[in-house]
């Protein structure tokens, strides 16, 4: 595309106008105007044909860029110029809605003769896989008469993964970077470790006899507590997750709380996995440990966005238990506030509870809390009377539900939205102490 510069119109203004004007109006200078005219009219044409400077100029982006969602990121845009002098221009890039960046466009100058390269700084504020595929340039022709602009195909993936350095999700790796030595041990562990000899308090049932017959002397058995165990974390990206917990959606909360738990269970020696579903199994990850098996579960997560469908539990449970051999600790990340939901969450999990030990978490509602309780907000008027009665009876109801899963094997946390992580981390700590698995 081509359209006029400032310098276009300030020479029609200043040169055109004028002789236009005085070929009208003073008799005998109508044939110099004409011939003004034609001569500023040749040179606009030939300031058009002539090829600008940045048909000469070739531009790349990497194929794929790794960022954060809520951190400074930036891509690296480099230009070829082919010719012998800079050149000087203007670019854009359309990155998508959800990436803040300090301008649309910006003035850049490509060095002579060779390549040069320049940061674009951007900040995403959403997961995902975005496209970018084109690249606008616009720079003066060679007199400055015209500005050429110049779509240029790019082929760019950008990848905004979820960001673990908010404050909750850096407390979880601060607790589940404790490892299980800073933890007190209940019980003395079910896995044996080996043998040694016989020490003043040992109890006469860790004697292995065998072993005391070989050597001649008492021998005791050592237990330690069991690793390599499987540790699922279900997550719910239905309707419900949708809903904003704060500052964040439900399920941004969940899934950096995912996450946070893979890192707890690696540094523990259990093996993680995940899955997510909403009417339909969404992805699966089988059970693994190690570095690579982190990143594949984070980019099993990182384009995980809700749909606004009823979730599907009868389906994700007939999937985890034709799935799942060995046994597990399977935690449901979902929201149970809707009676109907909870009432089909309790009817499908029974199928997991004989084999497996199933956890369920969602986030507290706000709103939802006890009415008599200690340190609680004074009541200064009638509509508050109302609403936190409404929360009471919210809670109550949340209070039986979470009875009657107990009764059925599965135990309900509410969660805080500012704490998700931390406190999911805490609760597999306390089945590790407790040696629930």
């Amino acid at each position: 595309m081509t359209v006029p510069s400032n310098r276009m119109l300030w020479m029609v203004g200043l040169l055109g106008l004028p002789l236009a004007i005085l070929g009208a109006l003073v008799p005998g200078f109508g044939m110099p105007a004409w011939v003004g005219g034609a001569v500023l009219l040749a040179i606009a044409i030939v300031d058009a044909q002539l090829p600008p400077d940045i048909e000469h100029l070739d531009i790349q982006l990497p194929d794929l860029v790794r960022t954060y969602r809520d951190r400074d990121a930036s891509v690296e845009i480099r230009l070829e110029n082919r010719l012998t002098s800079p050149v000087a221009l203007r670019a854009a890039i359309p990155f998508p809605d959800s990436f803040q960046t300090e301008g649309d466009d910006r003035l850049i100058q490509a060095a002579a003769g060779g390549w040069s390269a320049i940061d674009w700084a951007f900040t995403p504020h959403r997961r995902g896989s975005f496209k970018v595929d084109a690249v606008y340039l616009e720079g003066a022709s060679r007199m400055g008469l015209w500005i050429k602009r110049r779509k240029m195909a790019v082929n760019c993936e950008v990848r905004v993964y979820p960001n673990l350095r908010d404050t909750d999700s850096l407390a979880g790796i601060r607790l589940g970077a404790q490892g299980q030595n800073n933890l007190r041990q209940i019980g003395k562990g079910r896995e044996f470790e080996k043998l040694r000899e016989y020490l003043p308090g040992d109890g006469f049932d860790e004697i292995h006899w065998k072993a005391t017959a070989r050597r001649g002397k008492p021998i005791t058995k050592v237990y330690q507590q069991e690793r390599t165990q499987e540790i699922y974390v279900v997550l719910d990206a239905s309707r419900l997750s949708a809903r904003m917990a704060g500052a964040e959606a439900v399920l941004e909360r969940y899934v950096n709380a995912a996450l946070v738990l893979g890192a707890a269970a690696e540094r523990r020696g259990d093996q993680f996995g995940l899955a997510a579903f909403s009417d339909r199994i969404e992805t699966f990850v089988r059970a693994r440990t190690g570095k690579a098996h982190f990143a594949t579960c984070r980019d099993a997560l990182y384009q995980l966005h809700p749909k606004i469908v009823t979730p599907g539990f009868d389906e994700v449970a007939s999937f985890l238990r034709l799935k799942l051999r060995r046994r597990a600790l399977i935690l449901f990340l979902t929201e149970l506030d809707d009676p109907v939901l909870a009432e089909n969450f309790a009817a499908a999990v029974r199928i997991l509870t004989n084999q497996h030990l199933v956890m369920a978490g969602m986030l507290r509602p706000p709103g939802v809390a006890q009415l008599f309780t200690e340190g609680g907000t004074p009541v200064e008027a009638d509509d508050d009377l109302y609403a936190k009665l409404g929360g009471h009876l919210a809670w109550r109801a949340l209070r039986e539900f979470e009875i009657t899963m107990r009764r059925k094997g599965v135990r309900l946390t509410l969660f805080s939205p500012e704490t998700v992580a931390s406190q999911v981390v805490g609760l597999y700590q306390e089945v590790k102490q407790r040696q629930l698995l």
